[in-house]
């Protein structure tokens, strides 16, 4: 797929679908296959109809931008401590009751995408704004994977990493097309059932089991996984040991595991926030079950955020909340102590960006 050097207003033609018997066009980007007639739009309500061929309506327009540290997505072995130029559009491909950005990704009203640019323009402003990399969040970048994909080849050609952060929701095609062009992700892997994931996304757990395996073992993208704990709903200890084991034996101990606290927010605005401790009890489970790198997030929990050496022992990164306070690797993201290498991306120090949050408006948008 070729980059646009133009913004557009309307809707850009889309990949990965086909025409049925019926005459109705089936979307082939993720599991839900949506089948639409003329003028209908899929479930993330950006990929449409429009004609004799799909379109995605989101293309070049954006939800926000914004500069945030990388521990935010959470990435906490790709480049820490740098600054991270974080976007999204509108829409989803999952319907979580849970969604903590349900205004942006349950949005179906256009005007929410205030913000437009062309991926040469966004990779400029983050190069411009001192970012080591560019991140396709907030909502899923699965739904806008060309733009997505465009972004991220405009990128790479100033020298700027990608990172997706996202449910891991698509089919095997799009799937290599969009992490070919990724340096990083974040794959939220919500439970290890079945009943829960269709019950509170109305999706299914074995795409984004195939999707972890698939960027894991794979391809070059460094990869991260975050578990919303949700009181009652995914965090027995059965649960937990189930979906601990299945990492460290499917994926490797030295993945990340962030475990990360639900706040009450959208359809489940009734449940009670995540204890610390039901985190703490995760990480236990995860650590003994030969994890090596295991955070918690959403809480302030210092031990949840450091980082350990898997030779010595030594601690080797301290966080307090997205602040890196210590910092023991060499310019070859090993131990200091004993030179063991520590698993993920690294540049020759860490950044100094710190917990700072900065909403960015592009010239022009």
């Amino acid at each position: 797929m070729g980059g646009r050097d133009t913004v557009f207003d309307g809707a850009t033609p889309a990949r990965w679908w086909h025409r049925l018997d019926d005459g109705r066009l089936q979307c082939d980007l993720c599991p839900r296959d949506c089948r639409l007639h003329e003028g209908q739009r899929g479930l993330c309500f950006v990929r449409a109809r429009e004609g004799d061929a799909m379109v995605l309506t989101t293309y070049g327009r954006s939800s926000g931008f914004c500069i945030d540290p990388i521990e935010k997505k959470p990435l906490n072995h790709f480049l820490p401590g740098s600054a991270v130029f974080s976007f999204g559009t509108a829409g989803c491909n999952l319907a979580c009751k849970f969604c903590q950005n349900w205004d942006i990704s349950k949005s179906r009203a256009m005007d929410r995408l205030m913000d437009r640019a062309s991926p040469q323009q966004l990779a400029q402003a983050a190069k411009d704004s001192g970012c080591a990399s560019v991140a396709f969040t907030y909502n899923d970048p699965v739904i806008f994977a060309e733009y997505a994909m465009d972004c991220a080849d405009a990128c790479h050609e100033l020298g700027l990493q990608t990172v997706a952060v996202t449910a891991g929701y698509m089919h095997a095609e799009p799937r290599r097309d969009f992490y070919a062009k990724m340096d990083a992700a974040n794959i939220d892997l919500k439970a290890f059932s079945d009943t829960f994931y269709f019950q509170q996304t109305g999706a299914h757990l074995q795409p984004v089991l195939e999707t972890l395996e698939y960027v894991v073992k794979e391809t070059a993208c460094w990869t991260e996984i975050t578990t919303l704990l949700i009181p009652g709903l995914n965090d027995s200890d059965a649960e937990l040991d189930a979906l601990t084991r299945w990492v460290a034996d499917r994926l490797g101990p030295s993945v990340p595991l962030h475990f990360t606290a639900f706040h009450p927010d959208y359809k489940l605005d009734e449940l009670p926030p995540t204890p610390p401790a039901t985190l703490q009890r995760a990480r236990r489970i995860a650590l003994a079950n030969g994890l090596q790198h295991v955070y918690t997030g959403n809480v302030h929990d210092r031990e949840g955020g450091t980082t350990r050496c898997t030779g010595c022992g030594e601690t080797l990164i301290v966080r307090d909340w997205h602040a890196v306070k210590r910092y023991e690797l060499d310019a070859r993201g090993a131990c200091r102590h004993c030179g063991t290498p520590l698993a993920g991306r690294f540049a020759a120090g860490p950044g100094g960006f710190g917990p700072r949050r900065i909403p960015v408006r592009l010239a022009g948008a």
